[in-house]
């Protein structure tokens, strides 16, 4: 009898997965995408990059302020640390940086656990540091670079956290990455990828966001645009759901002009992304191009298109929807393993 009892048990068991795994992949993502909203970005936009945060300098008080702002953020939603307890910091030494002197900085870390496959990855990254106070004491706020791209993180972690609150948590585990340092040479981001939570090829995809808030040189008239960088340089895989995602849900206008290998602008060595993708993990980089503000003082959250950037977020939640409740992970056909110079 109590064999007959443990048996039923593991088909009840293997009956409820199977069941919550075919209601992850029915359910509409849209319904959790919709709550991707411009007024939050703003809400927290205007914040993030306000003067109170100084630049968000590496090192510098107001990079810890921001951190502690995501941290709180993340606290508030009830989105756990991979580390553990209260500890969303990962510590990454001044003496790891080899452009000048920096002080200890902290990338900061956020997880939902996955379902079915909690030991690979789904990363979301972003920068959340700049460049900072000059001289004449202007302060470099960093709106869209890359105040956009962790304002859209902290959107797109709360609405996985409602679907997990709903029994829609990811099949796959998401990591919520962000990074110190972008602006001192990729520095956080590397010393996350050189020092894991998990082991580095447990990490199936990197989504990387580094402004997405403004209209790039040129693209006046391109409608509800987003450069995408990467997609299919390692895993074909990847780029199909991300034209799926896009094609069934949205429909923006996806421009690859920045993909070309032969870019000039070698944009692809030249955020985050770069420090997975030499891991051979897929990887797609999410930009708007640069504007007449890029590296001035001038990059000031008044100027953010929110309507737009609540649109390319939702993108990347969708992508990232996509990756993390598919069958198999993006297979990477054609790997690299480059380590080019940015």
């Amino acid at each position: 009898m109590k064999k007959v009892l443990l048996f039923s048990l593991a088909l009840a068991l293997v009956g409820c997965k199977a069941q919550k795994d075919k209601n992850v992949k029915t359910a509409d993502p849209m319904e959790y995408a919709n709550t991707i909203t411009a007024d939050e970005l703003k809400e927290h936009l205007y914040i993030f990059a306000s003067d109170e945060f100084e630049g968000r300098d590496t090192g510098e008080r107001g990079q810890k302020l921001a951190a502690e702002y995501l941290k709180n953020y993340y606290i508030q939603l009830g989105i756990p640390s991979p580390l553990g307890g209260d500890d969303y910091y990962q510590e990454v030494p001044g003496s790891y940086f080899t452009r000048g002197t920096v002080k200890d900085t902290e990338n900061v870390l956020a997880y939902i656990e996955g379902s079915e496959f909690p030991d690979e990855i789904v990363v979301i990254s972003s920068h959340y540091d700049h460049v900072g106070i000059d001289d004449q004491g202007r302060i470099y706020n960093g709106a869209d670079d890359d105040g956009s791209g962790t304002v859209a993180i902290l959107e797109i972690a709360e609405a996985f956290k409602k679907a997990k609150d709903d029994g829609l948590g990811p099949r796959r585990s998401i990591l919520f990455l962000n990074v110190t340092g972008e602006e001192k040479g990729l520095v956080g981001s590397r010393f996350y990828s050189e020092n894991p939570v998990w082991p580095i090829e447990n990490h199936v995809t990197n989504l990387n966001i580094d402004m997405i808030g403004r209209i790039g040189e040129g693209m006046e008239d391109a409608g509800d645009y987003v450069y995408l960088i990467g997609s299919d340089r390692l895993s074909t895989d990847l780029h199909d759901i991300s034209e799926e995602m896009n094609q069934k849900y949205l429909q923006m206008n996806l421009d690859y002009t920045f993909n070309d290998e032969n870019d000039p602008n070698r944009f692809y060595f030249r955020s985050d992304h770069y420090n997975f993708a030499k891991h051979d993990i897929p990887v797609i980089f999410y930009f708007n191009g640069v504007h007449e503000d890029y590296h001035k003082h001038t990059d000031t959250p008044d100027k953010i298109e929110y309507d737009l950037l609540e649109k390319r977020a939702k993108l990347v939640f969708l992508t990232a929807w996509g990756v993390a409740n598919a069958d198999e992970p993006p297979f990477v056909d054609n790997p690299t393993l480059t380590d080019d110079a940015q």
